[in-house]
């Protein structure tokens, strides 16, 4: 089949707000089309402001709202079904729990396919997050007859669970379409009062507990008599915001929160270290934007995080649970030698180049559509 043969594919999503399955969707609209991908996108709540819409806008996509009040509203589900059925696409790929409860069920009532991806690496068990997940979990396994994991870890997590069997859930790594901006850091770095040779380490993550701002910010509190040039550049916005705040005060003017940043390559131009101190993470998009832009990586080996950074080539991973005492001792390792940060950094340009690049992982996911459709 070529790519002349197009897809007619809808994307519906739980919201457009600053996350990462938000922002993956928009980083694959720009690339869909040249796999012969036509994506539409819904969304059931969020700001039509938000940085996702916007690039989605960006990529010639304009999201529609289908407003979903509450799984309980009897009027939910024929709304959604309404809002797919006047697309009428080829394929219907769901991303994130409340899509893919009602999108999948209004899929099936109209007969069209259904694909739906996995964005975490855990799921709960317990309370009302754990019934819904148990019942996401039921209705991807009626409805969709293909399940995607970002990464063979969440893959292998999920299958544990028993949720679903092992021939209906393939793994597609992300990529990225971002690209390298050699020499933007100079003006990044002074935008945000950042010493031209200072040594900086950065850490781009949504704001949510589970991603160790509290380990970074204490790591590099306990290298700072060490390293007095280090600088702490925190980069992304989220709920957390203000625990976040608490956790980078005792460094003071060493550290600095950016929030969303939409120039994130740029950003990355300006840093030595990125760093990701996750106690879990599904595959993060942050560790691969900084292999294409030749900044080494100090990581928590959790998840999916070991499919991107192969440690001592690409970077250097500490073992979970992340703690401040490890992780410092692994990123004073890389601040000391520019030369191990050199060839880390040009060691995983070449893996991203490999293994993350946008075609690769729109050609996936179109193979992906082309199975469940039996083309």
């Amino acid at each position: 089949m070529s790519v002349e043969d197009g897809i007619r594919v809808h994307a519906l999503i739980d919201s457009l707000t600053v996350g990462g399955a938000e922002m993956l969707l928009a980083e694959f609209a720009p690339v869909a089309r040249a796999a012969g991908v036509e994506l539409s996108v819904g969304y059931l709540s969020g700001d039509e402001g938000s940085p996702a819409a916007m690039r989605l806008r960006a990529a010639g996509v304009e999201p529609q709202l289908v407003p979903l009040g509450s799984l309980k509203d009897p009027s939910a589900l024929p709304r959604v079904r309404h809002h797919i059925a006047g697309i009428g696409p080829d394929l219907v790929h769901t991303h994130l729990e409340y899509a893919d409860l009602v999108g999948g069920l209004a899929a099936r009532s109209l007969r069209i396919p259904a694909v739906s991806t996995l964005h975490a690496a855990e799921w709960p068990t317990r309370g009302r997050a754990g019934a819904r997940s148990r019942l996401a979990a039921v209705v991807r396994r009626r409805c969709a007859r293909r399940v995607i994991a970002v990464s063979e870890s969440a893959r292998t997590s999920y299958l544990a669970t028993g949720r679903d069997v092992s021939e209906r859930v393939v793994t597609v790594h992300n990529g990225i379409t971002g690209r390298a901006e050699p020499g933007a850091g100079r003006t990044v770095r002074a935008e945000l009062g950042l010493e031209p040779d200072g040594l900086v380490v950065a850490v781009v993550a949504a704001l949510r507990p589970e991603k160790g701002h509290e380990v970074a910010a204490a790591a590099c509190l306990q290298l700072a008599g060490r390293f007095p040039a280090l600088r702490l550049v925190v980069v992304g916005d989220g709920d957390h915001r203000a625990s976040v705040d608490r956790a980078l005060a005792p460094l003071g003017p060493r550290a600095v929160r950016t929030g969303y940043r939409d120039d994130v390559m740029a950003v990355l131009d300006a840093c030595d270290v990125v760093l990701a101190p996750s106690y879990t993470d599904a595959f993060p998009t942050a560790l691969i934007e900084a292999m294409a832009a030749s900044v080494p990586v100090v990581a928590t080996a959790v998840g999916g995080v070991a499919e991107i950074v192969e440690d001592g080539v690409t970077g250097l991973l500490v073992a979970p649970p992340p703690q401040a005492e490890r992780v410092a001792e692994t990123l004073a390792a890389a601040l000391e030698h520019a030369a191990l940060r050199h060839r880390l950094g040009q060691a995983g340009l070449e893996r991203f180049e490999r293994a993350f690049s946008p075609v690769r992982w729109a050609e996936e996911t179109r193979r992906v559509y082309e199975a469940v459709l039996g083309r």
